[in-house]
């Protein structure tokens, strides 16, 4: 690497920043050849673009718009509209919103705030003579009613998400997030129905114990992954199906479910093994929200502060390197796994301790999957965890809502969830389509720009002129002056290396000169 000043030629040492003020280079203001620093605004434009904010708005946005095709297909007032359009457009372009408006309404009312409840209620409280807080404070605690729902929904689907995002971010990809849900809550049920204890004891050994179930029942994917080098998602599969089918078989037995056999559930849940509520008695939101809050806290931590965390993080990068490094990878196969599944199994006993209170064959849900999801479209990141359980929530808590209220089948919403993943697994895609597709190509129309044909001369070279066909460069082909003895040089090619010092050209070796001596004396001899 060289640098020009003055017409002179002097080397640069590779990766060392050439002195402001020479030509070609960027000064600390910025000028012509500043081209690894953009401006701030088209920095900051290019590092949104590549991020993955934008990625996820615009997957939700692309799901929402096919989702918005679907309702208006399965609307039969748009489809009635349809069939005299030429005549009205206008009916159908209105029955088409109407159908669209509504039902996205209906699941903002059912997810997050329910702003006719809350209009109904503060009227019927200043119908009673009500003022000021008096009618502002229920009216709004009836209004978010639906947020608190949600936020018991996203609760132990945040935990899972959790477990899942360790075993992400480790290298191994967990399907076992059902089985070790299921194994979890049946040990923290059980205990919460079978084994009376005082009321905070009872409650912390309900929850530890669902916490070494599932951690054990996780460990047993890393064991064979580690000791046998068995594929963790074949055996996670498998052991879900064996929870699933293991409950089933358990609530058929007089073990879980006492003198009730004729319906496989378990007894409730004793009082002192139950979470407590957050916001009273006409509210489901329990501890179990501070609970999934201290775990979002524990992944960061983890994974970000943690000497095991570095290790999972560096057998998950590159196990070999890690091996060579004197980590264990074995073992943190089997450490990842026990982590994962000990946070999934936390989740199965907040669910069943805080909202379920009993055992039934179908208290994992979809929980088990829902968290795959949640910890994809989270980026396995704490806040990115959060907020995606949350929404993954309210789309299901709205849903419901949303097909009770105006009829749109609640499959609406798990098409819109199989979108948004669909979209957040490409990510070109989604750029692709919002049209920022060049910041996938980094340069490449600044490459097109600088492309020449290929019969153009280059920038910085000699342009020919006739008669030039000589082959050493002269027109009449007589060799060209040699440099003078004051030990001037040529200058080199700016941007290729430094000239090497060494002897002069006269005093150098002609190897086509000892080919021909060779030759020669070969033949003499």
């Amino acid at each position: 690497m060289s640098a020009s000043i003055d017409g002179e030629v002097r080397p640069v040492a590779p990766g060392t920043a050439v002195q402001p003020g020479d030509p070609g280079t960027t000064s600390e203001t910025g000028g012509p050849g500043d081209s690894s620093r953009p401006t701030s605004v088209a920095g900051l434009a290019q590092r949104l673009a590549r991020g993955n904010v934008v990625v996820v708005v615009g997957a939700f946005v692309f799901a929402f718009i096919i989702g918005s095709v679907l309702i208006l297909v399965s609307d039969a007032q748009v489809r009635t509209a349809l069939g005299y359009f030429f005549a009205r457009p206008a009916d159908t372009f209105s029955a088409g919103w109407s159908a669209i408006s509504e039902a996205y309404a209906a699941m903002f009312r059912g997810s997050i705030f329910d702003y006719r409840a809350f209009g109904k209620v503060a009227d019927d409280l200043r119908a009673r003579g009500g003022s000021g807080t008096y009618v502002l404070l229920p009216a709004l605690a009836r209004g978010f009613k639906p947020l608190l729902e949600t936020l018991t929904v996203a609760t132990p689907l945040i935990i899972a998400s959790v477990g899942m995002a360790v075993s992400f971010r480790s290298g191994l990809f967990n399907i076992g997030g059902t089985g070790q849900l299921i194994v979890g809550a049946s040990a923290a049920g059980y205990v919460g129905f079978a084994v009376p204890m005082p009321p905070v004891i009872h409650l912390i050994v309900c929850l530890v114990v669902g916490i070494v179930a599932g951690g054990v029942y996780g460990g047993i994917a890393g064991y064979l992954k580690a000791r046998f080098g068995s594929s963790e998602v074949i055996s996670t599969i498998m052991l879900n199906w064996i929870a699933t089918y293991g409950l089933a078989f358990a609530l058929t037995t007089s073990a879980f479910t006492g003198s009730n056999k004729a319906q496989p559930t378990s007894p409730s849940v004793l009082s002192s093994a139950r979470l407590p509520l957050l916001a009273g008695e006409g509210y489901r939101l329990h501890l179990g929200l501070l609970i999934a809050l201290a775990s979002i806290v524990f992944l960061w931590w983890l994974m970000s502060r943690s000497t095991i965390g570095f290790r999972f993080r560096a057998v998950g990068s590159n196990p070999r390197a890690a091996e060579v490094a004197g980590i264990d990878v074995g073992r943190s196969a089997i450490g990842v796994m026990f982590v994962a599944g000990a946070l999934v199994g936390l989740a199965g006993a907040v669910h069943v301790l805080g909202t379920e209170h009993r055992l039934t064959g179908s208290i994992a849900g979809s929980i088990g999957f829902d968290a795959i999801t949640v910890a994809l479209l989270g980026r396995s990141g704490p806040i990115g965890i959060l907020l995606a359980g949350i929404l993954f929530a309210a789309l299901s808590t709205g849903g419901r809502f949303m097909e009770t209220s105006q009829g749109v089948p609640i499959d609406l919403v798990q098409v819109i969830q199989a979108l948004v993943v669909l979209f957040i697994a490409a990510p070109p895609l989604v750029r692709f389509l919002l049209g920022l597709r060049r910041v996938d190509q980094p340069g490449r129309a600044r490459r097109v720009r600088r492309a020449k044909p290929a019969g153009e001369a280059r920038p910085g070279t000699d342009v020919e002129t006739p008669g030039a066909d000589a082959p050493d460069g002269t027109p009449d082909g007589t060799a060209s002056e040699a440099p003078s003895s004051s030990g001037d040089h040529p200058d080199p090619d700016p941007g290729g290396p430094p000239a090497s010092a060494g002897p002069p050209a006269s005093s150098r070796p002609d190897p086509d000169a000892s080919d021909a001596e060779n030759t020669t004396g070969g033949q003499e001899r």
